[in-house]
């Protein structure tokens, strides 16, 4: 009986490690560890893929996701097209919303992400004495450190570091040493340092040049500004006789086209006046033996003719027309008085028989 039970147990025992490795077996070929009701395995929607329909009584159903509008970042049998995030406010976008991937938004220029406040803030500004030891990016702040060792930084900023201090040449004398916050001063005896303040001159004064001084010159500026130049300096120009020769430009650019649209309708005018002459000579030419009909015609056409040579023509027609009217009267008259006289039996003429 003792035997009989220990068989049974450890059959039962065999059974359970058979069935455990069996599931175990199943879980492993399954990603999803997800089965539906007729017992296949859940698949699961891959990247840039969503779940349109959830496993259970039926097969995972997947739709594709919207490219920078929906996203899915992994494989899932359960997660749906996620909507992409969208940069605003003090935020700019590093990298797009794609299929498969979220976009990336950081803090924008100037500004970087404070860790402790949760948002953007601006960067900070180096003071007076100290340079930019690294920019500020999306990330971090600005990191300043102190102007030492010859080197100095004399106005506020966030992009440049502590500048060296100038070293004085040869011919020139140190006036003041390079401070943290300013830089060294240097002074040269050889160069002129007797400049006249704008306020200390009048208008008289500053128009003339001065005869005691044969190596400088004075010259007026716009605005009333005065320069002092010299053989070994370079002169200042001030910013108004820029601004002045800006409308004289545009006006010589302006009488420059208006002369070459003149010319252009010059050329044009003379153009048409030499065709139109030319035209006349030929028409005077071609038209010599014109009759009336015909000078009224040309006249219709638009083409001109010589009136006076179309008179003298016509005079000369009715001038040979007259003649040849009045030469012929003498033998007619006389042919019928030949006639007369025969049909009434008279004596014939001695004059010859006309001409015919």
């Amino acid at each position: 009986m003792t035997s009989t039970l220990s068989l049974v147990i450890s059959c039962a025992l065999v059974a359970a490690v058979l069935a455990s490795k069996t599931e175990r077996a199943v879980l492993l070929s399954c990603e999803s560890r997800q089965f539906t009701r007729n017992g296949e395995c859940c698949i699961e929607c891959p990247p840039g893929e969503g779940v349109l329909k959830k496993c259970g009584v039926t097969q995972t159903v997947c739709t594709q996701c919207l490219d920078s509008e929906t996203f899915s970042e992994n494989y899932s049998h359960t997660e749906e097209c996620k909507t992409c995030t969208q940069c605003t406010g003090l935020m700019r976008m590093e990298t797009p919303c794609t299929d498969s991937n979220d976009a990336k938004c950081i803090c924008n220029y100037n500004y970087f992400f404070n860790t402790v406040t949760g948002r953007c803030e601006q960067c900070t500004v180096c003071p007076l004495g100290q340079g930019v030891y690294s920019h500020c990016d999306h990330d971090h702040d600005t990191v300043c450190e102190e102007c030492v060792d010859e080197t100095f930084s004399d106005e506020e900023n966030s992009l440049e570091p502590c500048l060296p201090c100038t070293i004085c040449d040869e011919n020139e004398t140190q006036q003041a040493n390079c401070t943290p916050t300013s830089d060294t001063v240097c002074y040269n005896p050889s160069l002129p340092t007797d400049v006249i303040p704008t306020s200390d001159l009048d208008i008289s004064s500053s128009s003339l040049p001065d005869p005691f001084l044969p190596d400088a010159s004075y010259s007026p500026l716009p605005g009333g500004e005065t320069t002092t130049s010299s053989a070994g300096s370079p002169r200042f120009l001030g910013h108004g006789l820029n601004e002045n020769l800006i409308p004289i430009y545009c006006s010589i650019l302006a009488a420059m086209v208006v002369g070459l649209a003149a010319y252009l309708i010059f050329r044009r005018w003379n153009s048409c006046k030499q065709n139109k002459q030319a035209a006349n000579n030929r028409g005077a030419t071609n038209n010599q033996m014109v009759t009336p009909e015909g000078e009224k015609l040309h006249s219709d056409s638009g083409i001109s003719v010589d009136s006076q040579s179309l008179q003298e023509q016509q005079q000369q027609q009715q001038q040979q027309q007259a003649q040849a009217e009045v030469q012929p009267q003498p033998s007619h008259s006389h042919t019928q008085e030949q006639i007369v006289v025969r049909v009434d039996g008279g004596p014939q003429p001695d004059s010859p028989p006309p001409e015919v």
